[in-house]
């Protein structure tokens, strides 16, 4: 009795300690059905691709369950628990997913092939989306199912906090830009769902690949817009055109740089030095914060973790050395941010006037509407517009 409790004890901590390792495949290889190379396989493995043990290796294979959740089978000898410089990695030429550092993305992965593409919480159309992600965005994939309706994980790990899923057919090769326009061009003029459909594409890729392809997607995606007749649609599309035009003829960073070098904050009369105040004119102007709080500073980027918090503005304030850095501003009547005596950010400015004039300066992103950046040198300014209206400048600092 004693020998059987012996066993189920050692099979016990056997399987608890597999369960708490964490497995990789060091070399491309195939989920098959079966304990054999000439079986049918599910999909195809990247090196690197991680993989759960659902049992214990039998005549050199191992039971597995990949990050879409699929299970089958994998060599044991492609199996480890880590993965090193020496691994001796064998490609499979058949395997479709890309290698990391291609210019786009750093690991295994594909790339985005429709318009406003869902990614979901599990691999369940009626799940949480977890993001919205464009034509042309890369996506982390070690696992790729062979059937074009299966799931596919685009987190690249098991992890439910931060899963995403799709359709297997939604993602590839990275669209081509120029096959995307003619293939557009091609389509009947009447036909408006479909030339919508190519439109947003077009734009999508076109924000993913190189400023000057902006132009062009938006003149197609232009036309499409007119005949649907929507108010908005059509707004919004002119302003993103104006923001194409302006990130055509992107200014250089120097010039960037000696356009903001002098930049100063003004907060109800009282002006900032180099984005600076002290503590005493800051309560003077503000008088007391509504709140104070300690924020996390891993990176060392603020004065201080001490942070106060006024309707006008949130700073970083070190109360030992009477000094003030200002992190972010609510712009209205009284608040602006001034950059030379001809050029400032006021509540009087539109979000169309903004892009007119400093459209060459900015930064812009089809997935950050109505936010855009302006880069300093170790830092940048996040400026927010809200119903078209300026509503906050924050300085970002890069860690």
């Amino acid at each position: 009795m004693k020998k059987y409790h012996f066993l189920i004890a050692l099979l016990f901590c056997s399987v608890l300690l597999q369960s708490q390792n964490r497995y990789f495949l060091n070399s491309d290889t195939r989920l098959y059905t079966s304990t054999s190379t000439a079986a049918e396989f599910l999909g195809y493995f990247k090196y690197g691709a991680e993989v759960q043990l659902l049992s214990e290796s039998k005549n050199g294979w191992y039971k597995v369950k990949a990050d879409n959740l699929s299970e089958g089978f994998v060599p044991e000898k492609f199996v480890a628990t880590s993965l090193n410089a020496k691994d001796v990695k064998v490609r499979d030429n058949e395997n479709p997913l890309i290698e990391g550092n291609d210019g786009y993305y750093g690991g295994n992965h594909l790339f985005v092939l429709v318009a406003g593409l869902k990614a979901r919480a599990q691999p369940d159309k009626n799940s949480k989306i977890r993001e919205i992600l464009y034509t042309g965005d890369p996506v982390a994939i070690n696992y790729l199912p062979k059937n074009q309706d299966e799931w596919v994980n685009i987190s690249g790990n098991f992890s439910d906090e931060y899963a995403k899923f799709t359709l297997k057919k939604f993602v590839g090769k990275r669209p081509d830009f120029n096959t995307l326009l003619k293939d557009f061009d091609k389509l009947d003029v009447t036909n408006i769902t479909q030339r919508k459909t190519a439109g947003e594409r077009l734009v999508e890729l076109a924000w993913n690949s190189d400023n000057a392809t902006l132009a062009p997607a938006y003149q197609r995606y232009y036309e499409v817009v007119k005949q649907l007749n929507d108010p908005k649609l059509l707004a919004d599309t002119e302003l993103n055109m104006a923001i194409a035009k302006g990130l055509a003829k992107h200014k250089k960073q120097e010039e960037i740089t000696a356009f903001t070098k002098k930049s100063e904050f003004v907060i109800k009369g009282l002006k900032t030095k180099s984005l600076f105040l002290t503590l005493k004119d800051l309560e003077k102007t503000l008088g007391k914060p509504a709140k104070k709080a300690t924020v996390s500073d891993e990176c060392g980027l603020y004065i201080s973790e001490l942070f106060y918090y006024y309707l006008d503005l949130e700073a970083s304030v070190d109360e030992k050395q009477n000094k003030v850095e200002v992190i972010k501003v609510f712009i209205n009547g009284s608040n602006k941010l001034v950059f030379n005596t001809g050029a400032a950010l006021d509540s009087s400015l539109t979000e169309k006037a903004f892009i007119e004039k400093y459209g060459s300066y900015i930064g812009a992103s089809i997935k950050n509407p109505h936010s855009y950046s302006i880069p300093l040198e170790d830092s940048q300014f996040n400026i927010e517009f809200k119903d078209g209206k300026l509503f906050t400048i924050e300085i970002f600092y890069y860690c």
